[in-house]
């Protein structure tokens, strides 16, 4: 493996803050490697000195003879005249990039869409964003540096943009680093990962599973005091190994070992309790949509659509940009006027709704942070204990010295958080968030699950990050542009494999120039992408119907089975000190979760056709 770059004993400060302390190491080719640490630590100046942008105060960077470097900022740098052709491909003839299969990908990959001839300067600050990372990987460097790549990209985008670097990436005289906070990405994308932490850069074979293993065994080895950062550890990890089947790289490290580490590691939320709980604060009743529609600038986004929240339900939303799914929040929450339809909210339900803005903070600019916190509450009910205002600032990552700083001193990633803090101090019991990861570091994330793994109400959670929404949620609804709300039971995975054949039968569509007779092609490309399930055909009546009879059988058939699992896990936890009447009830439990997966595949094939 060629080694196209190192360095040795680099040290760099910034003020009074020592970034990097004689920090050494190296980037071989092939290696696709990840920076995680904490806002601030340092990882972007890190970034920066690898790029040759940025001294350092001591050491030497020494990089390999012709290697090329392309770095993607957080700053925005094109040029407004520019067309988005201009900025993408330079003064590359049409022939030579139009006839290249790679540029093209790009283009359709990250640019769908978009007029290649418009003005960049227009553009939303997203749009900015991707036409920049589009340049990179069209200009292909040989180290290609990324500093947060999926910001601004959905779900959607975060998945092709993981397939391209796996299938572009692997040259023996290219690497990448990206530093990221989307731990999906992290972990599909990394063959290494980098900590920065305390002017260290603490390096890890693997993605972010193998990290968080590794991570945890250094810290039990070496009896670390951080008791409380080691169980998140363990916590993480616990969720890893029995999290969504659905991941696309296998975590690189021993089984066994890991097996051992978690092995009384309780699952992440105790489901049953949390329920049981959140019913005796809410009730049966939460907050209904009932044939609710909502149009927008003249567009339906949600057409007579019902959903009723349960007690302690806890739903991810997934959709493509503008499908309506921060409009569907706003629903949910009563700030939404609906156009038709009902909303109905039960008596004791008590929202609380993080927004993408921040200005509600804009009176406690010149207060300190725990005031802020303490504004709203000193004490609040966590996890069945009462936890001060403090207490909870500092398992969110406002160290005692760091509560005592001004608001206004504050980065995004903490003004975030202290946001965060003032709605969990409300007390609510629905709690809506809408894009709850801007701006924060993985182990602020890691911070904000374990503090709602034990909070007892309804959460709906709009997102991009695949990680958090298989991690926090049980559930998954997509939007696809329809106007519907479609149950994913196959999850993030079943929202991909919907949106990969609407493009499928968007693009047949327009190749059979059925366009020019009248018909909308974005309309029955939908149809025929969301009844995926029939082959990309038009469904009879007499198959929905089919599909209708199969859709009741199978729920009914999956209520009972849920019924039998229950009471198969309590026979098991009786006959704990029994082995062998242990390994009956096993036998029989993993039959039954046996046929649960064949009932919900068969299903989703018939949930395909109707949707």
């Amino acid at each position: 493996m060629a080694n196209l770059l190192s360095a040795e004993k680099i040290s760099l400060a910034l003020g009074t803050q020592q970034l990097l302390d004689s920090v050494s190491l190296g980037i071989g080719g092939g290696e696709r490697i990840g920076i995680v640490g904490r806002n601030g630590g340092g990882k972007s100046t890190l970034l920066k000195v690898l790029a040759g942008v940025h001294e350092v105060d001591s050491g030497r960077l020494t990089m390999a003879n012709g290697v090329t470097v392309g770095m993607l900022t957080q700053a925005d740098t094109i040029p407004a005249e520019w067309t988005v052709l201009q900025a993408v491909v330079g003064d590359r003839a049409e022939h030579e990039w139009a006839g290249e299969a790679r540029i093209r990908e790009v283009i359709n990959g990250l640019l769908p869409g978009m007029d290649l001839h418009d003005v960049v300067g227009p553009k939303s600050g997203g749009e900015r964003r991707r036409i920049a990372l589009a340049k990179l990987l069209v200009d292909d460097p040989d180290l290609l540096l990324l500093d947060e790549p999926t910001n601004h990209l959905d779900v959607e985008g975060v998945q092709w943009l993981a397939d391209f670097l796996n299938a572009r990436r692997t040259r023996s005289d290219s690497a990448l680093v990206t530093i990221t906070h989307d731990r999906w990405f992290l972990d599909a994308t990394s063959t290494n990962t980098w900590e920065v932490i305390d002017g260290r850069v603490e390096q890890y074979e693997g993605g972010y599973a193998a990290f968080v293993l590794a991570k945890a065994e250094r810290a039990r080895i070496a009896a670390a005091t951080e008791e409380r950062r080691q169980n998140l550890l363990r916590k993480e990890l616990a969720w890893l190994q029995r999290g969504a089947p659905a991941r696309t790289s296998k975590p690189k490290f021993r089984i066994d070992a890991a097996n051992a580490l978690i092995a009384n590691e309780p699952d992440p939320r105790n489901d049953v309790e949390l329920v049981r709980f959140a019913t005796t604060r809410l009730g049966k009743d939460v907050i209904d949509l009932v044939d609710a529609s909502v149009t927008l600038g003249g567009r339906e986004l949600l057409t007579k659509q019902t959903w009723r929240l349960a007690p302690g339900e806890r739903t991810g939303i997934v959709g493509v940009n503008g499908a309506g799914k921060s409009t569907l929040l706003r629903a949910i929450a009563g700030t939404q006027e609906l156009s038709a339809g009902k909303r109905k909210q039960g008596k004791t339900v008590k929202i609380a709704y993080l927004t993408q803005e921040v200005r509600e903070l804009d009176h406690v600019e010149g207060w300190r942070v725990i005031e802020a916190i303490e504004d709203v509450a000193s004490y609040i009910m966590l996890d069945g204990k009462e936890t001060s205002a403090s207490q909870l600032a500092k398992r969110l990552g406002f160290s005692g010295g760091r509560q005592q700083a001004r608001v206004s001193e504050l980065s995004g990633g903490e003004r975030r958080r202290l946001q965060f803090l003032r709605l969990l101090m409300s007390e609510p019991n629905v709690l809506l968030l809408d894009e709850p990861t801007n701006d924060l570091d993985i182990e602020t994330l890691q911070s904000m699950e374990d503090v709602l793994d034990g909070w007892a109400g309804t959460l709906v959670v709009v997102s991009h990050d695949r990680y958090l929404l298989e991690r926090m949620c049980d559930r998954q609804v997509a939007l696809l542009g329809d106007g519907k709300i479609l149950d994913l039971i196959g999850g993030v995975e079943q929202y991909l494999e919907l949106r990969a054949h609407h493009l499928q039968a968007q693009a047949a569509f327009e190749r059979q120039g059925a366009a020019a007779k009248g018909v909308d092609a974005t309309s029955l490309a939908a149809d025929d992408a969301a009844g995926a399930g029939a082959g990309g055909r038009v469904v009879s009546a007499a198959e929905e119907r089919e599909a209708r009879k199969t859709v009741a059988r199978i729920e009914r058939q999956l209520a009972k089975l849920a019924e039998r699992e229950t009471k198969l896990h309590d026979e098991l936890a009786a006959a704990a000190s029994d082995y062998g009447k242990a390994a009956e009830i096993d036998v029989k439990l993993r039959a039954v979760l046996a046929e649960k997966d064949e009932l919900e595949m068969e299903w989703l094939e018939a949930a395909e056709v109707l949707a």
